[in-house]
């Protein structure tokens, strides 16, 4: 008999056991393709690589287990209900009976995904750590246009709204924002949440056009979950610094499209309030439910909304800056928490028509600094003698107050990624300011540190007092050469360059002691200068006797390393060495590129 003959009617083993074709998976939940992939993104059920496809490659494979669990979803069933009572209606209105028609749409089965948080996010710490891409696809969706023909409903931009402004009243709330960098695609900022680092990018706020080759009902499927997962997070949150969710906001705040500072003037007034039981914030899943639940109802509602106006008033200056000053749980902050509530302190900023409104309105106060704007609503206007900062984007200025900066947004995310308050001058209205540096790239680590990095480091030591090498002189002139050349780190006439300095400085340094040590026995200057001249020049001949070849040892050792590898291990060596090449090639192009600039800038 073989050895893996199997007879008929035994159980298959192996890789046809584990794994199933998507087609197989489908005729064997008996769903449709659209249901089945929908279950799968709301699931977390991913397709798999099997090592052996025994269906061929051109096939989508699945986990049996994974099936097997979907296959006791209890959403399944639910979804069966709605498929048949979508056919209750259509029978209906194909007979022309309106009324029952009507009557069956008002008693429509309905679903939540609350059980599927529980059991995809055990812990807290485990859904904050799958929160970016929950965070960019609700701050998408924010920003785009309600288009029925993509089923994208106005309903459904307003609850991502909600759900993004009252993210970022939290974090703001908190100080926990720690990044910020505008691209082309979007601002991106990163907040540290419980020692997690979440990063999200939020979109211009411009017209959106919506590309006709992206499958949206795919997207629309993601953002059904990411929405009741940022509203759980979101809870969890607000209950932790004793805060009611869902909030009420201020009808009149809300009507001028002022969404995140009513949030924030209601945080403000109900951090006062007593503080909500520890059961509330470990509470489950169904009494979380209930709490929002409860919330929506209108007695409730209407009685929070009374006190909230009753707490309130109408025209309340200075909200925004109670917000920063009466932080929960101050004793318990970190440094860096500490460090980020006070950069913008005692500064107020007023913003111009024409800058990133809400983008400024998280920042600012995020960091410590009272904000207002221009138009209703707004906290203070325009002609307050205490607005040490006002924010323009024009060429010109019209009018100006002479007790406050004129700076472009740019000065003030440079001044969060660089935590000192940067000079104005190279921000000033009409000036080009400089280069906007990404706070997520690691320069040094990249091997190319721009200028401007290097006086925002300096600037950084200067406010702590700090005192830095001169420019020329870093650490890697102390190390061995011999060393980085092995590394790959620098080239050979970098190398050799590096063990010249290393020479002549301990040459002089051997210099400097002999001579305090002859100026102690009482020997004259000019036997002293006698007696190190000849001791130099016999080191000097010795130095460049005892200087190997370094180029020779990288390639001994390169070749002896390669005799011991394995095929596959010394691919993966060249494949990093070409990664090394092509790294230092874009540094030396980036170095070219600015010594042509500094050239051109001097001969003009």
């Amino acid at each position: 008999m073989p050895k893996h003959y199997r007879p008929p009617g035994k159980k298959k083993e192996g890789n046809v056991a584990r794994y199933i074709t998507r087609t197989h998976a489908v005729k064997y939940l008996q769903v449709s393709l659209s249901l089945f992939r929908k279950l799968c993104i709301l699931k977390g059920i991913f397709p798999r690589e099997p090592k052996k496809k025994v269906k061929g490659n051109h096939h989508t494979y699945y986990h049996m287990k994974d099936i097997l669990f979907l296959k006791h979803e209890p959403l399944l069933e639910k979804f069966r209900d709605i498929r048949a009572y979508d056919k209750k209606v259509k029978k209906a209105v194909s007979k022309k009976n309106r009324d029952l028609a009507e009557r069956l749409l008002t008693r429509k089965p309905t679903y939540t995904l609350d059980m599927l948080i529980r059991e995809r996010y055990p812990k807290f710490i485990d859904a904050l750590r799958d929160l970016d891409d929950c965070l960019s696809m609700v701050h998408l969706f924010a920003a785009l246009p309600a288009i029925e023909r993509e089923k994208i409903q106005v309903k459904r931009i307003h609850n991502c709204r909600r759900l993004s402004h009252e993210w970022q009243a939290y974090i703001s709330r908190s100080h926990k924002l720690r990044k910020t960098f505008i691209s082309v695609k979007g601002i991106y900022y990163q907040a540290e949440v419980e020692g997690q680092k979440i990063t999200w990018l939020t979109p211009h706020a411009l017209q959106q056009v919506l590309p006709e080759d992206v499958d949206y009902n795919i997207m629309l499927t993601f953002l059904e979950f990411y929405e009741t997962l940022i509203a759980f997070v979101n809870f969890k949150l607000y209950h932790s610094i004793n805060v009611k969710y869902p909030p009420i906001l201020d009808p009149r705040l809300e009507a001028l499209a002022a969404d995140l500072y009513a949030l924030s003037r209601y945080l403000d007034a109900n951090s006062k309030a007593p503080p909500v039981e520890s059961q509330a914030v470990s509470s489950s899943g169904s009494e979380q439910v209930e709490v929002q639940q409860k919330g929506t109802e209108v007695d409730e509602s209407e009685l929070r909304l009374a006190q909230l106006q009753h707490q309130l008033p109408s025209n309340e200056p200075g909200a925004l800056m109670h917000l920063v000053e009466d932080a929960v749980g101050e004793d318990e902050d970190d440094e860096e928490t500490r460090e980020c509530k006070t950069l913008f302190k005692n500064m107020k900023f007023f913003l111009s028509r024409e800058v990133p409104r809400e983008s400024l309105l998280f920042v600012i106060p995020a960091f410590g600094g009272v904000v207002s704007w221009e138009g209703e609503g707004a906290p203070f206007n325009e002609s307050d003698q205490s607005i040490t900062h006002q924010i323009v984007d024009r060429p010109t200025q019209g009018h100006k107050f002479l007790s406050r900066e004129y700076v472009q947004p740019q000065w003030v995310y440079d001044c969060v990624n660089a935590r000192i308050i940067l000079p104005v001058e190279e921000y000033m209205v009409g000036r080009v300011p400089p280069p906007h540096l990404s706070p997520f790239v690691d320069h040094e680590a990249e091997g190319y540190v721009p200028e401007y990095a290097e006086t925002i480091k300096r600037l950084q030591a200067a406010a702590r007092k700090e005192v830095l090498p001169m420019p020329g002189m870093e650490k890697e002139d102390l190390d061995d050469p011999q060393n980085l050349l092995v590394e790959g780190i620098i080239n050979r006439a970098e190398a050799i360059e590096a063990a010249e300095k290393k020479r002549k400085m301990s040459i002089l340094q051997k210099q400097y002691h002999d001579e305090l040590k002859m100026e102690l026995q009482g020997v004259q200057y000019s036997s002293v200068s006698n007696v190190n001249k000849q001791k130099s020049a016999e080191d000097a001949e010795a130095q460049e006797d005892s200087l190997p070849d370094m180029q020779q040892i990288v390639e001994d050792n390169a070749n002896l390393s390669k005799v011991v590898m394995s095929r596959k291990k010394r691919r993966l060596y060249e494949a990093m060495q070409i990664g090394k090449e092509r790294k230092r090639a874009h540094v030396d192009l980036l170095k070219n590129r600015k010594k042509r600039i500094d050239e051109a800038n001097k001969s003009e």
